[in-house]
């Protein structure tokens, strides 16, 4: 049986994960034979990001079984970092199925603002006890979205965006880094900055190419196309749209694949 090193394993799986192949990184995973219990441990807890990954991505619910798996093999192999990882995955898939329950919620009546307040209030926690900046900026970055987009607290939102930025300057993720500027730009857009918009898009899009991130650069591009339009340019913001849209619908992203509908309507 051939041997790979696991940490080639585990960039590659990474790698098709950001690409958008979600299917082809699960498959890799499990046809994986770890060696010892560690190795166990770092697969299945990558296996577990691939579907919470995946399922924000494409809107669905399928990431459950993942994550049991995850925490059952840290109750084998206890690891304190991962199982912060652990609770930062499960935080993630929350907010993940928050924001898309939201306009069915609002159209109910029935937003759970409760249950915001302690996801926030979990994400906050994180942010203070994560093992290093990387991990404590991705944690305020949640708390960003939450406070942006569940609990309409704008202001809060800007801090830690803000703080997600600088952490994630400090630690050199320049995931975590274009994830703060993405939301950082649509603050600025959002007061008529457009300059300042297009600077923080800008810079975010080109960071996620750098990292072979598929959604996040078409998500990213999808904003540019809004602002191409909002700078007086329709027939270039169309254009745009169309590639987007072409590629959304290539990988299942229905979200992207709305938002550049609206913009070619």
């Amino acid at each position: 049986m051939t041997q790979i090193a696991l940490s080639a394993v585990l960039h590659s799986a990474t790698s098709l994960m950001r690409s958008g192949r979600w299917a082809d990184a699960a498959d890799l995973l499990e046809a994986v034979t770890p060696a010892d219990p560690a190795e166990q441990l770092a697969v299945t807890a990558l296996r577990a990001e691939v579907a919470v990954d995946q399922d924000f991505a494409q809107a669905q619910d399928t990431a459950g079984p993942a994550l049991e798996r995850f925490e059952k093999a840290l109750t084998d192999s206890p690891d304190e970092t991962l199982r912060w990882d652990l609770a930062m995955l499960t935080l993630r898939k929350t907010y993940g199925s928050a924001l898309a329950n939201l306009r069915e919620a609002e159209e109910d009546g029935v937003v759970d603002r409760d249950a915001s307040k302690r996801l926030a209030a979990e994400a906050a926690a994180l942010s203070a006890t994560a093992p290093d900046d990387s991990r404590a900026g991705h944690a305020a970055f949640y708390g960003g979205v939450i406070a942006d987009n569940l609990l309409i607290e704008p202001g809060e939102a800007f801090r830690l965006y803000t703080t997600a930025f600088e952490l994630g300057e400090r630690s050199g993720d320049k995931l975590l880094i274009s994830l703060a500027l993405r939301h950082l730009g649509d603050h600025a857009h959002t007061a008529g900055d457009l300059k300042l918009a297009r600077a923080h898009w800008e810079r975010s899009t080109e960071l996620r190419q750098q990292i072979g991130h598929l959604l996040g650069s078409l998500a990213q591009q999808a904003l540019l196309a809004v602002l191409t339009k909002d700078e007086g340019n329709p027939a270039g913001a169309a254009t745009l749209a169309t590639e987007i849209n072409r590629w959304s619908k290539q990988v299942n992203l229905p979200w992207i694949t709305t938002q550049t509908a609206a913009l070619l309507a």
